[in-house]
């Protein structure tokens, strides 16, 4: 009896771990491709990739699409794309300069009109998408090109700089660099390290006994111990090899408050239920009595507002408000949440998966920097791994129906 027992218990094992991954194979996929995508860099760029200082330019260098590639998702969620939120950093970079440089306001309420003119031109675009009903594909090129004319009359062709010190610590600066150092070791990323692994466990295990309290299907203890492992060891060697430049940029913790907080709405949150609803099916999220105009509004109100936040964060980093900035970063953005799995169909896709994907084509544009690779192949290359995720997506979304 006890063998049999065990049998049933190994296929039960064995068939939640199918199902698991299963139901998250683009996710994992892409983890995987990036991880082996680093290793074979690090070799490649004879362990330049991993050094602590670039580790940080890593993290400082795609700030910008990690940002853009949290509000992209929830645009692509909907079914759609936004074209326009390279021009709408390089604008709201544009305005930043000239409150503060030109006409030498202060930096928090400098930000904060930059904050809600980039909400607005987010309520603009949604307008017409939303109700007026003109594809948003339409929409967001008319904005690409009226935000990049906008932000060329402004600055009449011309780089304005330089900011405020406080200013450019958003983009550059690190918290506490200077202080509890131990044989040049930023002692506070390290704790700050240990910390994060603690709160992801406590997390995984309230996890873990709510979906057991309510008679949800869960992955084996073997393969939760697992994972939280591997994702307990990126943090910590992450924290540490900051520690060992400068510490934790100011940056990340932006970015990583952005990934918490929007992960929490898509996730544990009716609004977030909502876009997920929208994107599956507009007509059948409609007759259930979702607001479907007012959510792919406010979509693209929260897009507009992310992309100020690049664009601040952009004109912090370059010290300077530029015509070209901002060129390609919609197309950075949308190829990070496509590589990160989402659904170019809508309604699949998570926060985590988008920065993944962010961090996939992060680290391409750096391994082949590092190689000497010239910007067109790294293009080429790009595109390539792009295509390539979408392929895959739609195979094996084939092969699930067929299953």
């Amino acid at each position: 009896m006890p063998n049999i027992i065990q049998i049933l218990s190994s296929e039960v094992n064995s068939l939640a771990i199918k199902s698991f991954i299963k139901n998250n194979v683009r996710q994992y996929a892409m983890a995987v491709a990036l991880v082996v995508i680093m290793v074979l860099f690090q070799f490649l760029t004879d362990g330049i990739l991993f050094k602590p200082l670039n580790i940080t330019n890593l993290v400082l260098q795609n700030s910008y699409v990690l940002i853009l590639g949290i509000g992209m998702l929830l645009v692509i969620l909907t079914g759609n794309v936004d074209l326009s939120v390279g021009s709408v950093a390089a604008f709201i970079g544009a305005i930043s300069a000239i409150l503060m440089i030109e006409m030498k306001m202060p930096v928090i309420p400098t930000v904060l009109i930059c904050l809600v003119i980039g909400a607005l031109v987010g309520a603009w675009q949604g307008f017409w998408i939303a109700y007026i009903r003109i594809p948003a594909f339409i929409v967001t090129l008319a904005g690409m090109l009226i935000f990049r004319g906008f932000t060329m009359t402004l600055l009449n062709g011309k780089t304005l700089s330089p900011y405020d010190k406080s200013f450019q610590a958003m983009a550059n600066g690190f918290l506490l660099s200077d202080t509890m150092k131990v044989n040049g070791i930023n002692m506070i990323a390290v704790i700050t390290g240990l910390l994060l692994s603690l709160v992801f466990i406590f997390m995984e295990y309230r996890s873990l006994k709510n979906k057991q309290k309510y008679n949800f299907e869960t992955i084996p203890l073997s393969l939760t111990i697992a994972k939280v492992s591997v994702i307990i060891i990126a943090i910590n060697l992450l924290t540490f090899s900051l520690a060992s430049y400068k510490g934790i940029p100011i940056v990340l913790i932006l970015i990583v408050g952005l990934i918490v907080i929007y992960t929490f709405i898509t996730q544990k949150t009716i609004a977030g239920r909502h876009i997920y609803a929208l994107g599956g099916n507009e007509k059948a999220a409609k007759l259930s009595g979702i607001k479907t105009k007012r959510v792919m509004f406010w979509v693209y109100v929260n897009m507009g507002l992310l992309a100020a936040v690049s664009g601040l964060i952009v004109a912090g980093r370059l010290n300077a408000a530029t015509p070209k900035a901002g060129v390609n970063f919609e197309l950075d953005a949308i190829a990070a949440c496509f590589i990160g799995g989402a659904s170019s169909s809508g309604g699949i896709g998570t926060i985590i998966g988008a920065i993944i994907g962010a961090l996939v084509m992060g680290v391409l544009n750096n391994g082949m920097s590092i190689m000497g690779v010239g910007i067109d192949l790294q293009q080429s290359i790009k595109g390539f791994v792009l295509l390539a995720a979408v392929a895959f997506d739609v195979y094996t979304k084939s092969k699930a129906n067929n299953d």
